[in-house]
């Protein structure tokens, strides 16, 4: 949900109700067919169709059918490599899906003719749009990030990362983000909710905008353990971007407000941190969990692990949960396309509008990069199962 860190943190909300309602009301007549009549997945090419059907209203957005021949740079993309995100539709599949999700099961595996001519068979191509037809929108990046932490207080490692304190649900909004650190109040209702503590509190407010990250834990008996910790709360307090107070200070330029420089800047100015973060009084709070599958991302608000370079976050008034997405974009920093077959299976505070993704980029150090530096237009095509 990167926006040059200009923006609001990453959360995982309730699935809202009744967008796959919506859409499987448009191909319910058609599912006991597709039941039972098969396309062959045989070799014969498949002729991408003319545009056909119906214009699908959403709540922030129009889908506007087209053809295969309309997405850029289709034969070049490496499909496979979307499979597993593709797949996870599937753990719950819900209206046209249950169809769709029963053929993917006798796709052959790593075959890359086999699943292009699958997807052409049984989807329809969709050019979504705003309602008033703007057909160009804004893709930015996200990642999960990974820190060193001590299970208690040692050295530097003195930041903490919090489950959610015991009355949250009875006080809204809860404390703010300066009130949690000096007020004694706050900080008795913090006590005994920490969860790891780690060296630098802007690794903190990372993990926090992100909205989920990976521990590597000090434990007190010597031992080293992995965890991730997830999205379990926050305190209903405003979100406001340190990017930007940066910027109101005239501490950095509007083109330069991203992490690295907000880095460097808290570096050379420690005594004003505090009034930085402070500037931002929304906190999250998270709850730990096993780390089963290094490879596979956070749950998204789909419910469902993302896929790094194959999930997006995206607005579900605009796009449903699961739905796959092809992006035309270009990498961050660059004029090089970025033209793929992703899934939405993720959303956030500041994903909003009809033609919007935020790309998941995974973890690590290349994926912090990327995702920092990525601000770019998008087009968007949503692939729904052929009614």
């Amino acid at each position: 949900m990167n926006q040059g860190y200009v923006h609001t943190p990453r959360r995982a909300p309730r699935r809202p109700r009744g967008h796959w309602r919506r859409l499987a009301l448009l191909t319910i007549g058609c599912l006991a067919a597709a039941c039972t009549s098969r396309l062959p997945l045989d070799d014969t090419p498949v002729p991408p169709p003319d545009a056909v059907g119906p214009v699908i209203q959403q709540s922030a957005s129009r889908w506007v059918p087209t053809s295969w021949q309309a997405l850029p740079g289709f034969n070049d993309d490496r499909l496979l490599q979307a499979w597993p995100a593709l797949r996870r539709n599937c753990d719950r599949p819900v209206g046209a899906w249950v169809a769709v999700c029963h053929d993917m099961r006798a796709l052959p595996a790593n075959d890359e003719a086999a699943l292009k001519r699958w997807l052409m068979q049984r989807f329809d191509v969709y050019r979504i749009e705003s309602k008033e037809g703007q057909t160009e929108g804004l893709a930015t990046g996200y990642f999960e990030p990974s820190f060193s932490a001590s299970r208690v207080v040692r050295g530097a490692e003195r930041h903490a990362l919090h489950r959610p304190p015991a009355d949250l649900e009875r006080r809204k909004p809860w404390y703010t983000r300066e009130q949690s650190e000096t007020l004694p109040a706050a900080r008795q209702a913090l006590a005994g909710r920490e969860i790891a503590y780690v060296a630098d509190p802007l690794d903190v407010l990372m993990v926090q905008i992100q909205g989920s990250g990976r521990l590597r834990i000090s434990e007190p008996d010597g031992r080293v353990t992995m965890s991730r910790i997830a999205f379990a709360g926050h305190n209903d307090q405003p979100y406001q971007s340190v990017g930007r107070w940066l910027i109101q200070q005239g501490a950095l330029s509007a083109n330069n407000a991203a992490w690295p420089a907000i880095r460097d800047w808290a570096r050379r100015h420690p005594s004003r941190v505090d009034e930085m973060l402070w500037a931002n009084p929304r906190l999250v709070f998270f709850k730990e969990e096993p780390l089963p599958d290094p490879t596979l991302g956070p749950k998204g608000a789909q419910g469902v692990p993302l896929t790094p370079e194959r999930s997006i976050a995206v607005d579900p008034k605009s796009v449903p949960y699961g739905t796959p997405i092809w992006i035309d974009t270009t990498e961050p920093l660059s004029n090089a396309p970025l033209r793929r077959l992703v899934v939405a299976q993720d959303t956030g505070g500041a994903i909003v509008g009809a033609v919007r993704a935020d790309y998941f980029w995974g973890t690590g150090d290349r994926a912090e990069q990327q995702a920092s530096r990525m601000k770019h237009k998008v087009r968007m095509w949503a692939l729904w199962p052929k009614t």
